[in-house]
Formats: C-alpha cells, structure tokens, sequence
C-alpha cells in the first residue's frame, strides 16, 4: 500500500464511510493517478479538468458515475492533502432528473413467478414486500427475520442506520421454504464462496435479470426498480409521505416527494382543464379538406 493511499483510506476510515464508498474512491484516485502516470499529489487543477473531461468526453459515462470520481478527486485533495483550493476547482456535472421505471402489480407478479428458483424468488418478493436496497438484501441475516413481532430488521443500511420494516405473511412462508434449503446459520442469502460470506450485490442483479427476460416485460428495469414499485404502490395504496420516507430509510422527505410524479391515484386526482371546456363534439366537426398536389 503506497502512502498516499495509507492516508486516504486513514482519513476515509475516521469519518466512518462505508467500504462500498472506500472502495469506489480508492479506485477513482488509482485511475485518476495511472491516467497522466504520475502520483497524484504531484497533479493539480488543470489536470483535474482534463481528467474529467476525459472521463465524459473519451469515455462517455454517465453524469452519476462522474460526479462519484469528482467526488472522491475533491475527497483526496480537500481532505486527505488539505489543499486550500476553491470549491470551484472540482465542478460537477449536471445530473438530469429522470423518473424511475415502475412495474405494474401485474407486471411485479410476473416478474416473481418468472424467478429461476426458489432462491431467486426469496429475493424478488423480499425486495418489492420490504422496499430494502439490494446491498441490505444480501446482508440479511437469519435473525434479522422476527416472526414473533412480524418484522425485518435492517441493520446498519444506508447511512449506517438501522430500521425496521414490516415483515408480510405470505414473504414470512416464502422465506421459510428458502431457510430450509440455507446450509447457513448466518446469512439469509449466503454466497457461493461459503455459508459465513454474503452473497454479492451482482448476483440479486442476475437473479432479476434472469426473471425479466423470462417474464417477457419490456422495460428496463434493474432490483432497485422493485424498491421504487414498492414505495409508489405504498403511495397509491393510501400511505403517507412521512411513512414512505421510513419505511424506505430516506434521511430527507424530498427524496420521497418524487413518488408523487409516479402515482397514478395523485396524478388522476388532478381534474384535467379540457374537460372543464365547452368544445363541440368531434361527430359535428367538419374533416379538413387537403389541397390537390400540384
């Protein structure tokens, strides 16, 4: 381990962020550092703009995943070298605001009664019953599963919270059945490299995938397509903002708000100003007539 690595991953470390966002900056700072093949504490601004613009011009990523390498750019000199640069030297790019692919309840049973087995349909109806993300999901443990209270325990998600999510009757059976085929006393969803590790993010990602290609629905959807079905079903259902914003793990409301562009019972609640028109009746309407071609 270099030493400005040793010191990143130190100062990482101390303010407690999670190995996932250790990881991704860690491996930002080494392609940052092999792009122009110099250490990076021997880099500066200029450098830094054209590294972006390499990243989005040559390599064409998306927006998200450049402002994450941004991020971990402004993490290295801000805090790791306590540079005095300003703020204006790690500009961002603008991050377009798109609203998230829903499932239908048609499309979701589809989609369940299409996994491939018993496992992979464990994780489909766990991912839509609690609305958890995926890197919740493969952490679960056996005990974080109480039936006596009918709850699920997640335990340090997202912003190192924990919270607890209502455990369904008919998720409670479909987990049993999957808990017998378990040769784990730990993990609910073991990996493949022994009963004590957890299964990977990438294979929830599989087991969906393989579920939508056998379900024949169209959309492009990814497992987190079923935690934002999961909160605009809630939301159509008659559940309130606050208790969505819970139950999803969200730290601010206006995270949540955005379900709103997705129910349809609060879109259609909304009358629509045409109607409220006297306009004539298409029957007595006159088609229009197009000119003879010359």
């Amino acid at each position: 381990m270099t030493h400005l690595r040793k010191m990143m991953l130190e100062e990482l470390q101390r303010r407690n962020y999670a190995q996932s966002t250790v990881d991704s900056y860690i491996s930002a700072m080494r392609e940052f550092g092999l792009y122009f093949n110099r250490p990076p504490d021997q880099l500066g601004p200029e450098q830094i703009r054209q590294f972006q613009l390499h990243l989005i011009q040559d390599r064409h990523l998306a927006p998200n995943t450049v402002q994450q390498r941004m991020a971990a750019v402004q993490f290295f000199y801000a805090r790791t070298l306590r540079k005095p640069w300003p703020r204006q030297e790690f500009s961002y790019p603008k991050i377009p605001l798109r609203l998230p692919v829903i499932l239908s309840r048609e499309e979701v049973t589809r989609l369940i009664d299409s996994a491939a087995n018993l496992s992979h349909r464990a994780m489909l109806m766990t991912l839509y019953s609690t609305g958890m993300r995926r890197s919740e999901l493969v952490h679960l443990k056996i005990s974080d599963i109480d039936s006596q209270r009918m709850m699920v325990h997640i335990r340090q998600g997202k912003g190192k919270k924990d919270r607890d999510l209502p455990l369904s009757p008919k998720l409670l059976e479909t987990l049993r059945e999957h808990w017998r085929t378990v040769k784990s006393q730990n993990y609910l969803f073991p990996g493949g490299r022994g009963p004590d590790v957890p299964l990977t993010s990438k294979a929830v990602w599989h087991a969906c995938r393989g579920a939508l290609k056998k379900s024949g629905i169209t959309k492009k959807i990814s497992p987190h397509s079923l935690r934002h079905s999961y909160a605009t079903h809630l939301l159509e259902s008659g559940a309130d903002l606050r208790t969505i914003q819970l139950l999803l793990g969200h730290a601010d409301i206006k995270d949540t708000i955005v379900y709103l562009h997705l129910s349809q019972r609060h879109l259609r609640a909304a009358a629509n100003p045409l109607d409220s028109l006297p306009v004539s009746d298409v029957a007595g309407v006159r088609p229009s007539r197009r000119k003879p071609a010359r």
